[in-house]
């Protein structure tokens, strides 16, 4: 299928990453499999503690060539950089593909969380998006997933068997709404081949779900 994008980098749009417990790690090993001339911008919601500062961008910019900072209200997602949720905000996208951060209500007891940035983002870039899930303990990210592939997005969810904490993808999974079921280490080398190719075949099947 031909995707197309809104905002001027192409076919794509946007990287969508989705993480929790265990999900610094999971990002770490990502990102540092992605080169810093990615063609779109990455956006992270990642399961926060709320009451202290956070670390995450210090961490992650250790591991990745790519630029990683904590998104801010109102700014335009560049190439090659790496948005992060701040704590206690969710990160969403404007239609305009503008971000915006948001103190609404916590879904699946987190603030950030995946499906507010994923339901936003299909909104606004609809099929340029690659929504991604990670290692957590929750059922965060399944209702975004479904947005994401009702807009006609990519789903990539991290094999349950490599995760260190199976609730997110597992929940996605069960979705049947996902594209591609990987261990960690074969998202990035993925995400790199459909940036830029993005008219390869549909995945074989086994990197399908199981039904």
């Amino acid at each position: 299928m031909q995707h197309s994008s809104r905002d001027g980098h192409g076919p794509w749009s946007a990287v969508l990453v989705a993480a929790s417990a265990g999900g610094i790690q999971g990002l770490g090993t990502l990102l540092g499999g992605l080169r810093g001339d990615l063609p779109v911008p990455v956006l992270v919601a990642q399961h926060l503690n709320r009451t202290r500062e956070t670390r995450i961008v210090h961490i992650l910019q250790r591991a990745t060539s790519l630029t990683v900072k904590l998104a801010q209200d109102s700014e335009s997602p560049q190439a090659g950089t790496v948005y992060v949720a701040p704590p206690d905000q969710h990160l969403c996208v404007r239609d305009d593909g503008t971000l915006f951060l948001t103190r609404e209500d916590r879904v699946n007891y987190a603030r950030p969380a995946a499906d507010p940035l994923f339901e936003s983002a299909a909104k606004a870039y609809g099929p340029g998006i690659i929504a991604c899930v990670l290692t957590g303990a929750d059922g965060d990210g399944a209702r975004g997933v479904e947005a994401v592939k009702d807009h006609d997005g990519t789903v990539i969810v991290q094999d349950p068997e490599t995760a260190e904490f199976q609730g997110m993808p597992k929940a996605a999974i069960g979705t049947g709404q996902v594209d591609y079921v990987l261990p960690l280490a074969a998202i990035a080398p993925t995400l790199t081949r459909l940036l830029r190719h993005p008219t390869d075949e549909p995945p074989a099947p086994d990197q399908r779900p199981q039904t």
